[in-house]
Formats: structure tokens, sequence, C-alpha cells
């Protein structure tokens, strides 16, 4: 026996609609339904709000170049 526990859609004409793992073998299954009384809702999620630092452009001259950023020893 295993117990799955997911999401299915409920159609107006009372079909089940469910997605299960695929490592249930293709079959008929004698299944246990368990509806909860609550329709699942699904919030909203504000979208993420990142703080943002705004420095300019960089300037045009500017090398990026590892032999311009660190000196002969490395660093």
């Amino acid at each position: 026996m295993k117990t799955i526990t997911t999401i299915a859609t409920v159609t107006a004409d009372g079909k089940l609609t469910v997605q299960l793992p695929l490592d249930i073998p293709v079959s008929e299954h004698q299944v246990v339904v368990v509806i909860d009384e609550k329709p699942v809702t699904k919030e909203k999620q504000s979208p993420l709000d990142f703080p943002v630092i705004n420095v300019g452009s960089w300037p045009e001259n500017l090398s990026l170049r590892h032999e311009d950023m660190y000196s002969e020893d490395g660093r």
C-alpha cells in the first residue's frame, strides 16, 4: 500500500483528475479518496522585492583585466 498526498482537480461534471508519481504501475488499482471540505486556495505571491543600489554607470576607462586589477604577485 502506498499513500500519496497531492492536489486533484474536480470538474463541474464530477470528474476527478490527479497526477500520480511515475512509479505507479499501469493497471487498475483500488484507491481511497478523502476530500477536504475546503478547496485549495492558491495565494498570489508578491514578487520578490530586492533592494537596489544605484551607483551610476561604470567609468569609460574602467578595465577589469586581471593584470590591471592585481599586482604581479596575484594580490
